[in-house]
């Protein structure tokens, strides 16, 4: 009987200590679920395509068909209509077979980097290189030629906001 009341007196104690761990949890759990919470992102990506023709900016899609040498003007726009920003965003802009990107075109809204592709996205950098054959044999990183690109693509410094968008354009010559 003497070991029953032992008992009986530590289980208050073990009673509170279970009521302080378990608020201690609780609002542990709350505090991880109110900085987790932060709402998502949702993109949405536009293109667009115009070409210049009788001093008009005609859209592609009332265009029959586009000739050598003329300019295609592309806008990627790019609309964040969630609750969250789309952190490190970045899109890509193709450059269409047939056509030939026309350097210094790429233009973007907010602080971005752009970037290209000569292989079809695998890789990108500022300045594409290729290897160059020289006459005694050696090879040497090169330009690439902006005919080789394959894509743009731009990278915003800053988040893509919640209800913002942001636009990204450039031109192709067609071959």
């Amino acid at each position: 009987m003497t070991k029953l009341k032992k008992n009986l007196r530590a289980l208050p104690l073990a009673a509170l200590c279970l009521l302080v761990l378990g608020g201690a949890a609780a609002l542990a759990q709350r505090q991880l679920k109110s900085a987790v919470v932060v709402g998502r992102p949702e993109v949405k990506v536009m293109l667009s395509g115009s070409v210049l023709r009788d001093q008009e900016k005609l859209p592609l899609e009332k265009v029959e068909k586009v000739n050598p040498g003329e300019i295609l003007d592309w806008t990627i726009t790019s609309e964040n209509n969630g609750d969250g920003s789309a952190l490190s965003y970045k899109t890509v802009g193709q450059i269409p077979k047939g056509t030939t990107f026309v350097a210094g075109s790429a233009t973007a809204d907010g602080s971005t980097t752009v970037v290209y592709s000569i292989d079809n996205g695998q890789t990108y950098s500022v300045q594409p290189m290729i290897d160059e054959k020289q006459s005694d044999g050696s090879t040497k990183k090169v330009a690439a030629p902006v005919s080789m690109y394959t894509q743009v693509r731009y990278e915003w410094a800053d988040p893509l906001a919640a209800d913002s968008k942001l636009s990204a354009a450039y031109k192709v010559r067609v071959k």
